[in-house]
């Protein structure tokens, strides 16, 4: 499983929380303490929103505790909302591609978790990209898949409907071709004016998300970058939506399978 992390609220410069911490996400590239996978030396990427409506993105297949540039980008980089992941690949290969945070107009996405059996669904997982979105596929994972689904789906009006509608038909097509692995979802969209951070599964516990305040705005995490007693953990089952100015909202987060009918 990959870690990511995302932040709203007053600028901050990105090394403050993802090089200075203890347990920093860059710490967490090589030993993560709540993840299946301890090392995630497949990638890593940061996103950041400046002055300009498109956010900046940052991508590479080197590990995040070897790459200089990383660490150069985040000491200069001063940021009112940014994310970050590194990731342990489970399916498509290491390249940059492949790395988070995928990036369309305003948008950024980054994924923890996987579409179970996504090697035998992943044609009809592909055919929920619109023809008008497939041109952007440019890598092979789960994750850009989900996210060019999802902006077919109204992502940019509806986020939330929009992801909930994806990971329904993906659901769908498991049940119809009989594939039983689970579908685990720990993930962050942002838009420039807000973040939201969703964590769910189609069955048992979801990859692990918590949240605490920094200052007046909103640090998430997959798991927490120091030992501050702060950390609460998102409940599964919950999206949080974060704004720009870092307050903060949840709702329930339940998508439902749809019947063979709608399908």
């Amino acid at each position: 499983m990959c870690r990511l992390l995302a932040y709203a609220g007053p600028p901050v410069f990105l090394d403050r929380l993802l090089v200075e911490p203890r347990a920093s996400l860059i710490c967490q590239s090589l030993a993560a303490r709540e993840a299946k996978t301890v090392v995630n030396g497949d990638g890593c990427g940061v996103g950041w929103y400046g002055e300009r409506a498109e956010p900046g993105v940052y991508r590479a297949i080197l590990p995040a505790w070897t790459d200089a540039n990383l660490v150069s980008l985040c000491r200069q980089i001063r940021s009112p909302l940014f994310v970050a992941h590194v990731r342990s690949a489970t399916y498509g290969e290491v390249s940059t591609s492949n790395c988070h945070p995928f990036t369309e107009g305003r948008h950024l996405f980054l994924h923890n978790g996987q579409i179970g059996g996504y090697a035998r669904l992943r044609r009809h997982v592909d055919a929920l990209i619109p023809d008008a979105l497939y041109p952007k596929r440019r890598g092979t994972s789960d994750s850009e898949a989900i996210f060019l689904a999802a902006l077919g789906r109204g992502l940019e009006t509806d986020p939330v409907a929009a992801i909930a509608a994806t990971l329904a038909e993906i659901e769908t097509a498991a049940a119809m071709t009989g594939e039983a692995a689970p579908v685990r979802f720990a993930a962050i969209h942002a838009d420039g004016d807000a973040l939201w951070a969703y964590r769910w599964a189609s069955d048992g516990p979801p990859p692990s998300l918590y949240w605490r305040n920094e200052g007046p705005g909103i640090v998430i995490a997959s798991e927490p970058c120091d030992d501050a007693g702060s950390w609460v953990a998102v409940p599964q089952d919950t999206v949080l939506m974060v704004r720009r100015d870092g307050t903060m909202r949840s709702q329930p987060f339940r998508p439902g399978r749809l019947d063979r009918a709608a399908a």
